[in-house]
Formats: structure tokens, C-alpha cells, sequence
């Protein structure tokens, strides 16, 4: 992944044909060693197709992609029950407390 967000900033930069040593000079800008076997994999991949053509078509295909819509499914079964309505949001509270608690015990934050 970070092989390609290299690569489309250079991109967004005006280079439209990035070479792998110009990849390999944004990471080790940042600090991070290039895998060679991933770079030139990704390099032949994209070797000659336009970038802007290949995020239209990678959006287009996302679009078709179902994403939520079930929660609200299940919460509208639930009221219709009756006395359940009352119980969800409690239920989401606490699953909502958990995550929070779980992500603390890693010991790093996103942005340290």
C-alpha cells in the first residue's frame, strides 16, 4: 500500500510515469525502506495505464460493492417487538464502551 500511495503522489505531483527509483526517494523521505519485490511488481502492473482512468474505474466497481444498510434492518425488527426498542440502544452503548476500552490497551495512538 505504501508502494502505491507513492505513486499516485507522484502522480498528483505531474509525474505521470513514476520509475521505481522515484518511489523509492518518496519513502525513504518519510523514513521507510522499499520493497523491491513489491515496487517492481506494482511498476509492471501499472506500466503504461492512466492513473485518474484506473481510480474511475476502481470507483465504479466499489459503488457496486453492498455496504451497511443491515443495522437499521434489524433495529426496525427489533421495535416492532414491542419492549426490544428500549433494550437496543443500551446494547449498542455497551458494544460501543467495549471498543473504545480495547483500543486503549494497545498502548499507541494513531497519531503517536
Amino acid at each position: 500500500m505504501k508502494h502505491l500511495a507513492a505513486y499516485l503522489l507522484l502522480g498528483l505531483g505531474g509525474n505521470t510515469s513514476p520509475s521505481a527509483s522515484d518511489i523509492k526517494g518518496v519513502l525513504e523521505s518519510v523514513g521507510i525502506e522499499a520493497d523491491n519485490e513489491r515496487l517492481e511488481k506494482l511498476i509492471s502492473e501499472l506500466e503504461g495505464k492512466d492513473i485518474n482512468e484506473l481510480i474511475s474505474e476502481g470507483s465504479s466497481k466499489l459503488a457496486s460493492v453492498p455496504s451497511g444498510g443491515a443495522g437499521g434492518a434489524a433495529a426496525g425488527g427489533a421495535a416492532a417487538g414491542g419492549g426490544g426498542a428500549a433494550e437496543a440502544p443500551k446494547e449498542e452503548e455497551k458494544k460501543e464502551e467495549e471498543a473504545e476500552e480495547s483500543d486503549e490497551d494497545m498502548g499507541f495512538g494513531l497519531f503517536d
